[in-house]
């Protein structure tokens, strides 16, 4: 096929313009006599394939080298995986009766991808949404900016909203792009006040749990306190996810598949509810009456460790907090001067006085410093070392180990902690010894966060901390628990469950079981610290001096009760203005011990006017109740 095209010629000397119609043979001898022409048409040229080189290049980039990457994007602006939130574990106590469960919830969230990119419209979005959540207008405008970054990551906006409030934002959907709504679920705790010190609280999870914790969104919940947060794997469960195709602005269209969330596993406690609430209205009773304001009880069972009853007063009422707490509650909590807040079972250092007058016996016993038959008189109420005078609370008479231990005379656990006549004393190393022994100035190991160590000091730790060398007083205030001489509430219970079962220290636990939703469990076996650390017929010897205290001694109210029980009186002073904690430590029946206790009231004086009587309603209600 012959191909033509056309040249213009121009003609000088005003002559007219001429089209010449070439032939291909023409044509190339044109361009010969016209190089510059030549020239032009290759640079098209080169332009031409220089452009189908980078489009061809970026084709092949975008769908083949980054093909899977941008049909990923395509997919997530068009599909979305909505969240479906698993049902935290419920708590129950020892006999199913439910402590915390679950109540539905909504939350209003937003994802970030969706929100208009105009400020005005942004703007317009955070008003709407303050008027419809009776919230700030430039709170929620600065967090939809803020969340800008989260693109596809749903983002709380306030959570626990009303029924109300769900229904004018499912209407007014068309104008909140991004904005939706979660279904979700809080807590709800029975008698908040009297079992938040065991339960605790979940909430809202903050930005550095979030760091701290794989798999977890912003708009999750998550154990604060208590077993909330000690279990918190155990509680939470595995969400689920609809996966659903939604609009340009989030909303939407249908659903594509459903894959259901697993819920959390149900934990079953060793605490008995009944007891719980005895424990608690009696220590109301009792601190009404001698107008203190503050106390701390906790029960074992001596035989596995399980922890019955924990009670710190003043609690608080976690659903407060489950239910999202303002912040005048939480200022009134948090500036109430009782900290109600603060647990004081596992967490609070008091000097246990005489409470641990046993251990010291136990301690004298075993080293052979004294036996049986050894006698101390205190005729005075006191002892004289040089011009130093270390009192009595009476004048006592003669004593051995048992009567001491009955009567609570200090006289008799100076010697034997310090050395007194012809009985040399154990000093400060063994007084540690046996008391470290016992789990005093040291971690239970409970299933609770916030565990205090307390403290049994020594000569160093007096050197490093006051700067000066460890005298002879300091042993005789150690052996009646005064001092430096620190523990938990805890701490006491738990050695005097190792009292009463005969020398096994068991690491208390207040969960018994956890229940999966496939209905297995896992069990919490009792975990034993140590044994046979002290010999049987020494622990004999101390429990007949405990059983002592309720026949003839400091606690004679308990001889009423329905079983046999043994105990100890103790009175701690504190501070500098010679006020005293109240403490009584117990364990029943004493030929076959159930429960151990340890009852402390703050400021409470003498603690056979205080906490004895919060003992003997306990044990009344738990022998005497049907079973």
């Amino acid at each position: 096929m012959v191909q033509y095209f056309f040249k213009k010629n121009r003609r000088l000397r005003g002559m007219e313009i001429e089209d010449t119609i070439l032939t291909v043979t023409e044509r190339e001898e044109a361009v010969i006599e016209n190089p510059s022409e030549r020239r032009e048409l290759k640079k098209i040229w080169l332009l031409i394939i220089i452009s189908l080189l980078v489009l061809g290049g970026r084709v092949f980039f975008l769908d083949i080298l980054r093909g899977v990457h941008y049909r990923g994007l395509a997919k997530d602006n068009r599909i979305r995986s909505i969240i479906i939130k698993a049902p935290r574990g419920k708590i129950l106590d020892k006999t199913g009766q439910v402590l915390a469960s679950n109540v539905p919830s909504i939350d209003a969230i937003v994802i970030p991808n969706y929100l208009p990119a105009d400020g005005q419209a942004l703007a317009a979005e955070a008003g709407l949404l303050s008027q419809i959540l009776a919230t700030d207008k430039g709170e929620i405008e600065e967090l939809l900016k803020n969340s800008r970054g989260k693109k596809f990551e749903p983002v709380l906006i306030k959570a626990n909203i009303t029924h109300e409030q769900s229904l004018i934002l499912a209407e007014k959907g068309k104008n909140l792009p991004g904005v939706l709504l979660e279904n979700t679920a809080i807590r709800d705790y029975q008698d908040g006040l009297i079992f938040s010190p065991v339960i605790g609280y979940d909430g809202k999870i903050t930005k550095e749990e979030l760091a701290q914790n794989e798999g977890y969104q912003m708009t999750d919940y998550i154990g604060k306190t208590g077993l909330e947060k000690y279990y918190e794997k155990q509680l939470k469960g595995v969400n689920g996810a609809t996966l659903a195709e939604v609009d340009s602005r989030g909303n939407v269209q249908w659903d594509a598949g459903v894959k259901p969330a697993l819920p959390g596993s149900d934990l079953y406690l060793n605490i008995d509810e009944g007891l719980q609430k005895k424990i608690y209205d009696s220590i109301v009773e009792v601190l009404q009456k001698n107008n203190t304001g503050t106390a701390a009880a906790v029960a074992i069972d001596p035989r596995t460790g399980g922890v019955m009853a924990l009670v710190s007063f003043p609690g608080f009422d976690n659903n407060l907090f489950a239910q999202g707490i303002s912040s005048d509650d939480y200022s009134k909590l948090s500036g109430n001067k009782d900290l109600p807040l603060f647990n004081r079972v596992v967490s609070g250092e008091y000097p246990p006085g005489s409470t641990i007058k046993p251990a010291i016996a136990a301690a004298g016993l075993a080293e052979g410093i004294i036996n049986n038959e050894t006698t101390v008189a205190d005729s005075s109420g006191a002892i004289s070392v040089g011009s130093w005078l270390f009192r009595d609370w009476k004048a006592h008479g003669l004593m051995n180990v048992r009567s001491a231990i009955a009567e609570s005379c200090d006289v008799f656990f100076y010697a034997v902690g310090g050395g007194y006549g012809n009985i040399s004393g154990l000093g400060i190393d063994r007084i540690k010894k046996y008391l470290n022994l016992f789990g005093l100035g040291d971690f239970t190991g409970i299933d609770l966060p916030g565990e205090a160590k307390g403290l049994v000091p020594n000569e160093q730790w007096k050197q490093d901390n006051y700067g000066e060398r460890w005298y002879l007083g300091d042993s005789y205030h150690a052996a009646i628990g005064q001092g430096f001489v620190l523990a938990t509430p805890l701490q006491l219970a738990n050695y005097i469950a190792t009292v009463a079962n005969g020398g096994t220290l068991f690491s208390p636990h207040i969960v018994n079981r956890v229940k999966k939703s496939d209905g297995s469990q896992d069990f919490i076996n009792p975990f034993v610290v140590r044994k046979n650390f002290i010999p049987s017929s020494v622990i004999k010897t101390v429990r007949e001096g405990m059983r002592q205290t309720v026949t003839g001694g400091t606690a004679q109210s308990l001889k009423t009760l329905p079983v046999e029980a043994a105990g100890k009186t103790g009175t701690a002073q504190f501070g500098t203005e010679n006020k005293t904690h109240g403490w009584f430590v117990s364990f029943a029946p004493y030929d076959d011990p159930q429960i151990a206790m340890a009852v402390l009231v703050e400021g409470g004086g003498e603690g056979n006017s205080t906490a004895l009587p919060i003992t003997q309603a306990a044990l009344e209600y738990y022998f005497k109740r049907p079973k």
